[in-house]
């Protein structure tokens, strides 16, 4: 910050050209019969200091139009210096090409405020108490070639605030407390010499990520401009420091669609290149189909399965067969086969249920070229029941059929079917006791109980997913914490717990190379969580509100990126993942 007597600048008499008054260390004495004025410049930048021959006698002229010289400042021919004043002149002459403005107490630039003066080739706002300069503040100045808004406040300028300043060649905006720069501030000023950014306090992050960038291309010659932040860049010059590709883009989650459906499940599916999502109703005893309308970029209805109490619809695409499992707590439970000729789901199946009571999930998946599915009974006194596909049409026997019962006893809640390290596993959750894991037998063609995963009570759901090629598991607790568990030496350990009372679900789920979960509760907001490469844990993201959600789901199409959820008390929602650029 420059101190002195007086700071006060500059005289611009008929004989000195604007490229010998920029001359930036040139210092004039102060004397006390008012002739001369000193700026101290070596300390202010560009503080311009000139002999004022016979100025002060002459601080009242007039000029050919009558101005009268405001208040608090001192006038001549071509030059207007005001000192500790709170107003800029409204007007001035138009032979007036220079004005002045220290050590007053002006709070903001705002739009035009200068327009009223077109002649202006210097402009000279150091020492004032401005804290903000807002867009298009030096319109109307089309000759300004040099600008000086040093030594005061300054924490915000918005983007367009240089706007119009094309002949402008030196610029300072040195010793305020700046810490980021808009993107592009400095787009128009395409005659741009000499700029002077020094004593603010630049964070070296990706809000000034374009300034980095500016400053290695231009051509203008810039004082060194050095960081203030974060910790470790501190004193580094922000010319110097390369920013990795990728890392100031981060993402959100924009909400794009309300559909006015209660739904326990949705089960996203894709045939002859269109995407469906199959909702299961429960409230309007239906399994509700919607397909994607490719003009109006939303989901739309296309069919209704009615049913009785439809708590679960899960697709499978078999050879040329396009089947949806329809599971029912009243009337057994069936598969709907598609119908090109009346272009609609038909029954094609009533299951076999005789041993479930209360289905609470349905897991489909394939082992050696066949295609099996599990529905999972919630009921005390149920059996969570393996189906297999047979297309043995001599013998009548295309479809599915019971395969195996697992799990007697025990209320099951989920299932998960997993594949590593070339064997295939049956994760079974349950409200009553451990999660436990079946392993499938080659020889007898049958899952034989392997194990548990111990120290994990009252799971509702669980999810798999691979992070990096090792395989986890997302364990949903509605009491307690929700758990993550690694598969490490042919066992599930727990790697992280997340707060999760009143949780439903614990979902993960994918969009190129970033990873998700979505802990979706009951009682709160849906919480985002972000894989973390280097802590190899999920980091708390961002909240998205969805009312009792029980599914989450990934929808691809017309290179956008989707997560649909279910809601079991409010609207399903949709919501777009789109990518952000911090350093806009």
């Amino acid at each position: 910050m420059c101190t002195t007597e007086i700071m006060v600048i500059l005289v611009i008499s008929l004989d000195l050209t604007p490229a010998v008054l920029m001359q930036p260390r040139a210092v004039v004495n102060y004397a006390s019969d008012g002739r001369h004025v000193r700026s101290l410049a070596s300390g202010c930048g560009y503080l311009v200091s000139l002999m004022l021959t016979d100025f002060w006698s002459s601080s009242k002229v007039e000029s050919k139009r009558n101005f009268k010289c405001p208040s608090g400042c001192a006038c001549s021919k071509e030059t207007i210096i005001c000192v500790g004043t709170s107003h800029i002149p409204r007007t001035i002459p138009n032979e007036i090409n220079s004005l002045s403005m220290v050590n007053g107490s002006i709070p903001e630039l705002t739009e035009g405020m200068f327009s009223l003066m077109p002649s202006l080739q210097l402009l000279l706002l150091n020492s004032n108490s401005l804290s903000t300069i807002k867009d298009d503040a030096f319109s109307g100045l089309p000759h300004l070639e040099y600008l000086f808004i040093e030594g005061n406040k300054i924490e915000t300028i918005t983007k367009n605030a240089l706007r119009g300043l094309r002949d402008l060649t030196h610029l300072s905006l040195a010793n305020n407390k700046m810490s980021f720069l808009p993107r592009d501030l400095f787009f128009d000023l395409d005659s741009l010499l000499e700029l002077d950014l020094r004593g603010n306090s630049f964070q070296c992050s990706c809000e000034n990520k374009w300034l980095m960038m500016w400053l290695k291309n231009t051509n203008a010659t810039v004082s060194d401009v050095f960081c203030e932040a974060p910790s470790d860049m501190k004193g580094k010059r922000l010319s110097d420091l390369p920013i990795p590709p990728g890392k100031c883009i981060s993402t959100d989650f924009v909400r794009h669609q309300s559909i006015p459906i209660q739904s326990m499940s949705a089960d996203i599916f894709s045939f002859k290149e269109d995407i469906y999502v199959a909702m299961a109703a429960p409230n309007t005893n239906s399994c509700v189909v919607m397909e994607w309308d490719h003009v109006e970029m939303n989901f739309r209805k296309f069919d209704n399965i009615t049913g009785k109490s439809v708590v679960g619809c899960k697709s499978v695409l078999i050879d040329n067969h396009v089947l949806i499992i329809v599971t029912q707590l009243f009337g057994g439970s069936h598969i709907y086969k598609f119908d090109d000729q009346q272009n609609k789901f038909t029954k094609f199946q009533t299951i076999e249920v005789f041993n479930i009571s209360k289905p609470n999930d349905i897991e489909v998946f394939q082992m050696d070229g066949d295609w099996y599915f599990v529905i999972v009974d919630s009921s005390k006194a149920g059996l969570s029941t393996l189906y297999k596909w047979s297309d043995q049409p001599d013998r009548n026997e295309t479809g599915f059929h019971s395969y195996q019962f697992l799990h007697e006893w025990f209320r099951d809640t989920d299932a998960e079917f997993v594949q590593v390290d070339g064997k295939s596993y049956l994760i079974l959750a349950s409200r009553s006791q451990s999660p436990v894991i079946y392993l499938w037998n080659k020889s007898s063609q049958k899952f034989i109980l392997h194990g548990e995963v111990p120290h994990v009570d009252d799971v509702v759901a669980v999810k798999a997913f691979r992070e990096e090629g090792e395989l986890y598991l997302a364990m949903t607790c509605y009491i307690g914490d929700s758990k993550v568990l690694k598969w490490t030496n042919k066992v599930f350990t727990e790697v992280q717990a997340l707060p999760s009372r009143g949780a439903m679900i614990l979902q993960p789920f994918s969009f190129k190379d970033r990873h998700y979960l979505a802990l979706g509760s009951d009682y709160s907001f849906t919480q985002i969580y972000l894989w973390d490469v280097e802590t190899k844990t999920f980091h708390k993201f961002k909240d998205i509100y969805v009312q009792s959600p029980r599914s989450f789901t990934v929808v691809t199409n017309e290179r956008r990126n989707f997560i649909f959820s279910s809601s079991f008390k409010g609207k399903s929602m949709v919501f777009e993942h789109i990518m952000v650029d911090l350093s806009l």
